[in-house]
């Protein structure tokens, strides 16, 4: 007979409600408790659909005094006072921000929710002055400090990236309307801004710069989010039905989970965390699947992209200092690395200490394929649907030895490329390559580097190493000279595998391959 469980808290982002109807919980209280007992001000960034809302919701039931919610968690050994707090709770989320009245509409609705219930007085004309307003009735209404909690508060940035105009006014909106942040401090108790992308105030407000940032702070890696922990804890269960429901082992399952969707590090040294939503789904399905990134798409990463006109090899395997991981340089300067960090496309995945330097890359399986197919319209002339399909065809031929056939394929993604898609034709055949042996490297082995040098790119199967060289604007005769001089292959003679050299000229002109030789080994 299965055990019953709890019902998934699928897209549940009231705490109040999750606690009230039965919903699994995993405790993340005693973090919660240990932020808001040793600070004033916080900033969080967390890529979509991490709990961010859910840390919001419980921050606000834990300063409202509702002991009762958090019976059996953390905090009701942590908490001895539970103080009652005027609470102004403000989310970005539910507006949409494409014109030039709609921020201060949204900050105005919320104004006003709030005088409903302190008060207003005639001269308080300017969201800014309502604002001020509402903190000192707040406080005075109460005789307690106030606590603010701002969910997605760069939703309005994200919404705007390419119109710079409005993306500037609404800078000097919310530098109003967040000022008393630092001139009201005697009247706040607590305040916590989360968002996605690192857009702080205090970076684009000069004035604003009490904010403590805690989104690359270790000993919140996991405030938001499970660890490896939870899953052999509260969530066991859920694996073992997993692995029930699947007919796999227990090991095998949890094998799987940790390869397909652990991996998200947001400091240096830390446990690998895995996204909620990816894992809730899991174990609603019972079954692995492209969750969490199908619940969104990235328009605005491959407008960063295409604007920067990005080497996708060096955004994606970059080596950054910690610095450039805080703050809103995406804004201001062409690189794309901070956004695509703080959106979860990447992650730290080591920490050079002796340069103080953070090595990033995809966090699992499921961001890596997700981004990769996502890509491959926005780079090539496959359609969007075809996608996965050309990506097949192309993996069998190059399991099967079929040498002939999958270059064929791969003139076909070059082939009628729009010109709006290619800024630098060199960089964006790179691009492609660096698409496709990744892709490659899901179902096969796929590499870039050589001790002899670097290759171009390198396939690896059961039975055949590829070894590729492209000379751009070059011959094909050259290609396949350099993939013999600099002893490409010697690392795979030792394998017993049949190897085949591939020589290439890719022309400018034709923004395709054009020659290209075979040779076996």
């Amino acid at each position: 007979m299965e055990q019953t469980l709890k019902n998934l808290p699928i897209g549940i982002q009231d705490f109040e409600s999750l606690i009230n109807d039965g919903y699994l919980y995993v405790d993340k209280t005693a973090l919660m408790h240990s932020l808001a007992s040793t600070g004033r001000y916080y900033f969080l960034s967390r890529p979509r659909r991490f709990g961010k809302s859910l840390l919001i919701s419980t921050l606000k039931a834990y300063f409202l005094g509702k002991k009762e919610l958090f019976k059996g968690l953390a905090v009701e050994q942590l908490e001895q006072k539970w103080t009652a707090h005027p609470v102004l709770h403000l989310d970005f989320n539910a507006c949409l921000y494409n014109d030039r009245g709609a921020l201060e509409k949204h900050l105005s609705y919320y104004l006003s929710k709030w005088e409903d219930l302190y008060g207003r007085c005639e001269d308080e004309t300017s969201i800014n002055s309502r604002f001020q307003g509402v903190i000192k009735r707040a406080y005075e209404k109460n005789g307690e400090r106030v606590v603010l909690l701002v969910d997605e508060v760069d939703k309005p940035m994200l919404e705007t990236i390419g119109n710079e105009t409005l993306q500037r006014e609404y800078l000097d909106i919310l530098m109003g309307f967040f000022s008393p942040l630092k001139s009201m401090d005697g009247y706040f108790k607590f305040a916590l801004l989360v968002g996605i992308t690192g857009f702080r105030p205090e970076t684009v407000f000069g004035d604003l710069n009490n904010l403590t940032d805690i989104s690359i702070d270790r000993r919140y890696n996991d405030i938001c989010g499970f660890l490896d922990d939870d899953l052999k804890g509260v969530l066991a269960p859920y694996i073992h039905r997993l692995a029930d429901k699947q007919k796999i082992t227990i090991e095998d399952a949890y094998s799987e989970i940790d390869k397909v969707y652990n991996g998200y590090h947001f400091s240096e040294n830390t446990q690998g965390v895995y996204n909620p939503w990816s894992l809730l789904n899991v174990f609603c399905e019972n079954k692995l699947g492209s969750y969490w990134f199908q619940s969104g798409s990235p328009n605005y990463l491959v407008k960063l992209l295409k604007r920067d006109d990005c080497n996708l090899e060096t955004t994606i395997g970059a080596v950054i200092a910690p610095y450039t991981l805080k703050g809103n340089s995406w804004l201001t300067s062409a690189c794309s690395v901070p956004v695509l960090y703080k959106c979860g496309y990447l992650t730290i995945k080591e920490y050079k200490s002796r340069m103080k330097l953070y090595k990033l890359d995809f966090p699992n399986e499921e961001v890596k394929r997700g981004f990769l197919y996502y890509l491959i319209p926005h780079y090539t002339s496959a359609r969007p649907s075809a996608a996965a399909f050309e990506i097949k065809c192309f993996v069998e031929e190059v399991r099967s030895g079929d040498a002939e056939a999958f270059m064929n394929r791969l003139e076909s993604f070059f082939a009628n490329t729009p010109y709006d898609l290619i800024k630098d034709t060199e960089n964006h055949y790179q691009n492609v390559l660096f698409i496709l042996c990744n892709l490659c490297g899901l179902y096969t082995k796929a590499e870039f580097h050589s001790s002899n040098g670097r290759v171009d790119m390198t396939i690896e199967t059961a039975d055949y190493v590829y070894i590729f060289e492209f000379k751009y604007n070059g011959t094909a005769e050259e290609a396949m000279e350099q993939i013999k001089e600099k002893n490409y292959a010697q690392p795979f003679m030792a394998s017993g595998k049949k190897i085949v050299l591939i020589g290439a000229n890719f022309s400018g002109e034709t923004r395709n391959i054009g020659k290209y030789l075979i040779e076996d080994l």
